[in-house]
């Protein structure tokens, strides 16, 4: 049995070659929710839903977010709505419209402190994706759970793999910069990473909790593939009891830098944001618990736990499987 964390695209590219190395019915995948948003009504699990698309075969993967090949009707539709109303910008572009103050803390208790009006709509959502949303927010207001809810979904894209959300409660990815404190997706999607900076909060995580599902897959060996060791990796470690866990049990981890050049995404930013050195030296710092990595055989980091090099940079399913034998063999040294 093996646990990876996932977040962003870092950790579902790197399970297109899980099969590689480990029983892909033995594998348990938890998932970063600081992420989600409400987005006109509905709430949106990006990295959940990477996950589910990518197991399901039906990712897009040219920009690893949505369903391949989907059409955007309502989104173009809803774009169309704002700027002959006049609710756009001056660009006629979507910007994202908050919820007031007083309905982040109303309505839904899972969307809390990420609750956006569906208005010109920031986010691209295209119409199977939708579908997606309509169904798990429908099954929420039913009374089931998101790990319920995703058990659902999942049955319904034929995962192999086991997908958990790191918790039912709600925990909301904030990034505090230069411009403001604003919700990932708005640093992210809407601003395109541009302000600085200067500190992260996962707000709600004190007082949630990783679901009983989610502490028993962290009793397994556990995998943290080369995602973002901040947003993605951040909000399921700051939940209470997680970092115990991890120090209790097998992990390895794959670093998302060669030496001080991160992959892809604003990792770099982030890190330095929140006083982490950019670079592989502050993945490690930053994962204390890891016993062991994996890095790229450009990369000559000299760390203190065993290293398994090889060419980490992952594009397309034979470059996954090579990482995950290189994770094998980092877990074969510490299990």
């Amino acid at each position: 049995m093996v646990t990876f964390l996932a977040g962003g695209t870092g950790t579902p590219k790197l399970l297109d070659g899980v099969a590689a190395a480990f029983d892909p019915e033995a594998v348990t995948v938890v998932a970063n929710t600081g992420d989600d948003v409400e987005l006109g009504g509905l709430l949106v699990c990006p990295d959940l839903d990477t996950v589910l698309f990518r197991g399901g075969g039906v990712i897009d993967r040219d920009r690893w977010w949505g369903i391949d090949g989907d059409t955007t009707a309502t989104h173009e539709e809803l774009g169309r709505l704002a700027a002959a109303a006049g609710l756009a910008d001056g660009d006629g572009d979507p910007a994202p419209r908050y919820l007031p103050p007083d309905r982040q803390t109303a309505g839904r208790r899972l969307a809390r402190w990420r609750r956006f009006s569906g208005v010109a709509e920031f986010m691209e959502i295209g119409d199977r994706d939708r579908a997606v949303h309509v169904t798990r927010t429908s099954l929420l207001d039913e009374g089931l759970t998101l790990t319920e809810v995703t058990r659902r979904l999942a049955d319904a894209f034929d995962l192999t793999a086991d997908l958990l959300p790191m918790s039912d409660d709600p925990v909301a990815t904030i990034v505090h910069t230069e411009a403001g404190a604003m919700h990932f997706q708005e640093y992210w999607v809407a601003r395109r990473a541009d302000p600085a900076v200067e500190d992260v909060e996962f707000r709600g995580a004190s007082r949630a909790s990783p679901t009983p599902a989610v502490r028993d897959a962290l009793d397994d060996a556990v995998v943290i593939g080369p995602s973002n060791p901040v947003t993605s990796v951040g909000p399921i470690r700051a939940l209470p009891g997680v970092d115990d866990a991890l120090d209790s049990t097998p992990v390895v981890a794959v670093s998302p830098f060669v030496e001080d050049e991160v992959f892809s995404g604003p990792a770099a930013d982030l890190m330095r944001g929140i006083g982490r050195e950019p670079s592989t030296a502050g993945v490690a710092d930053a994962y204390p618990f890891a016993d062991a990595f994996v890095l790229d055989a450009a990369d000559d980091t000299d760390l203190d736990r065993p290293v398994v090099r090889t060419d980490t940079r992952i594009d397309g399913p034979d470059d996954a499987e090579r990482v995950v034998r290189a994770v094998a063999d980092a877990l074969a040294e510490v299990a």
